[in-house]
C-alpha cells in the first residue's frame, strides 16, 4: 500500500490534478467567434428564456453533473475538509467521463452548515443536469439530500445509494451461487452511517413499493457501540428510524456477539474489526462483504481460511470489488436520457438488478462485474431510463383513473 500511496502522490503532482476543461469547437476565425460568443450567442439565450427545456439541448446542462462535497466524510479518512477532498472529487469526475461520457464538475463547499450547503446547491443548480452528493457525513447528508428533492433535477447521495445498489446486486448473485434466497437470510451490517442505513433500507424494502424488491428475513445493524436496539438511549433520529425495520428481537451485544449465526456480514465501518473466529461462528458458507477502505474489516484470505464462501471488498486487488463506479455513471446517464427530476427507488432497484444480470454466470470469485467494465454504464442507463418511463406511464394511468372517477 505504501508504494501505491507514493505513486499516487507523484502522479497528482506531475499532472497537477486529473481533469481539465476542453472546447468542443475550435475558435480560430471571426465567424466561429460570432457564433459561440457575441453577437450570435444572444439568440440561444433568448430561446432558453422562452423555453427552459431548451437548455438541455443547447448547453452543457444536458450532460453535466455537479459532484458536491464539504469534505466531512472522505473515504476512510473522515473529516478532512473541502480542499483536501478535491482529489477524490476530481477522481469521481474522471469516472463519470470514462464510463458514461458525462461531464462532471467538482464543487467543494466550505461549510458544515446544512442550510448553507442546501442554499449553495440550489443556487448553482441551473447549470447542471444533476447533483451527485459525495463524502458528506451522516446525519447531515440525509437532510441535505431530502431537502433538495424538489430541485427539478436528480440529486443523489452516492455514498448512500450507490453503495446500497451495488451491495444489493452483489448479494443477489451471491445468493444464487450459495443456493440461498434473500428472503431467508440473516444479515448483519456494521456501520450505521449513510451507507449502512441506505443498505439496510434497500435490503429490508423499507418504504419501498416495488415488485422488484425482495426483503431479507432478518437484519441487525451495529455501530461503534454495538447492536442498535430499542433499549439504547443514545440513538440519533436516523438510527432510531432503523428500528422500524431491523432488530425486532432487540438483540444486544457487540459485533462479535451479533454476527453469530448470520448468513451475511456487510461492513461499511473500519478495518480489522473481525477475526477468523467471528467467521467460524456464522452460518455455514457465509457471505462476507468487508467494504471498509483501504483496510477491510477482515482480509479475504482470513475469511476463506475460516470457511467463508464468498468474499467481497472495496479494493481492486481482490475479487468481487464492490465499487460504486458500477452504479453511478449508468444511473445518471439513464436519468439524463429520460430527463428525470429525481432518482426514485424504482430506478435504484432497476440499476441493482441490471448490474446483477450483467454477470451471466456468477461464481464465488465473480458475483459482481469488474469495476473496469466499460459496457456496464449503458446497460444500467437503459434499465434506469425504462424505469422512468414505466413510472410515468403508471402515474398517467392513475391520473386518468382518478379523472374518470371524478367525472363519473
Amino acid at each position: 500500500m505504501e508504494e501505491v500511496y507514493k505513486r499516487s502522490v507523484k502522479l497528482h503532482e506531475e499532472m497537477q490534478g486529473k481533469i481539465e476543461m476542453t472546447n468542443k469547437i475550435a475558435v480560430d476565425n471571426t465567424d466561429t467567434l460570432s457564433l459561440v460568443y457575441s453577437p450570435g450567442v444572444a439568440q440561444p439565450c433568448l430561446e432558453i428564456e422562452k423555453d427552459p427545456e431548451r437548455a438541455y439541448d443547447m448547453t452543457m446542462k444536458g450532460n453535466t453533473i455537479a459532484v458536491v462535497t464539504n469534505g466531512t466524510a472522505v473515504l476512510g479518512l473522515g473529516d478532512i475538509g473541502p480542499l483536501a477532498s478535491l482529489p477524490v472529487m476530481e477522481g469521481k469526475a474522471m469516472l463519470f467521463k470514462k464510463f458514461a461520457g458525462i461531464n462532471a464538475v467538482p464543487i467543494c463547499i466550505d461549510s458544515t452548515n446544512t442550510r448553507h450547503i442546501i442554499e449553495t446547491i440550489t443556487r448553482i443548480a441551473p447549470a447542471f443536469g444533476g447533483i451527485n452528493l459525495e463524502d458528506i457525513k451522516a446525519p447531515e447528508s440525509f437532510e441535505i439530500e431530502e431537502k433538495l428533492q424538489d430541485l427539478g433535477i436528480p440529486v443523489f447521495h452516492d455514498d448512500q445509494h450507490g453503495t446500497a445498489i451495488v451491495t444489493l446486486a452483489a448479494l443477489v448473485n451471491a445468493a444464487k451461487v450459495t443456493g440461498r434466497r434473500l428472503e431467508d437470510m440473516k444479515v448483519v451490517i456494521n456501520g450505521a452511517g449513510a451507507a449502512g442505513i441506505a443498505i439496510a433500507k434497500l435490503l429490508r424494502c423499507f418504504d419501498i413499493d416495488s415488485e422488484l424488491c425482495r426483503s431479507v428475513k432478518q437484519l441487525i445493524v451495529c455501530d461503534s457501540k454495538g447492536a442498535i436496539h430499542r433499549f439504547r438511549h443514545d440513538l440519533n433520529k436516523a438510527k432510531t428510524e432503523l428500528l422500524k425495520y431491523s432488530n425486532f428481537d432487540d438483540v444486544d451485544g457487540d459485533i462479535h456477539d451479533v454476527i453469530q449465526g448470520a448468513d451475511v456480514f456487510i461492513g461499511v465501518s473500519k478495518g480489522d474489526i473481525l477475526t477468523q473466529e467471528d467467521i467460524k461462528n456464522m452460518a455455514d458458507d457465509p457471505i462476507i462483504f468487508a467494504m471498509a477502505n483501504p483496510t477491510p474489516e477482515i482480509l479475504p484470505e482470513e475469511c476463506h481460511a475460516a470457511g467463508a464462501s464468498i468474499v467481497g471488498t472495496g479494493r481492486s486487488d481482490y475479487p468481487n470489488q464492490i465499487n460504486n463506479v458500477l452504479a453511478f455513471p449508468g444511473i445518471f446517464k439513464g436519468a439524463l436520457m429520460a430527463r428525470a427530476e429525481v432518482i426514485s427507488t424504482e430506478m435504484k432497484l432497476a440499476a441493482a438488478y441490471a448490474i446483477a444480470r450483467s454477470v451471466e454466470q456468477p461464481t464465488k470469485e465473480m458475483v459482481i462485474p469488474s469495476a473496469l467494465d466499460t459496457s456496464l454504464a449503458d446497460v444500467v442507463a437503459k434499465a434506469v431510463e425504462q424505469a422512468v418511463y414505466h413510472e410515468r406511464e403508471m402515474e398517467q394511468k392513475i391520473a386518468e383513473a382518478e379523472a374518470k372517477l371524478t367525472n363519473d
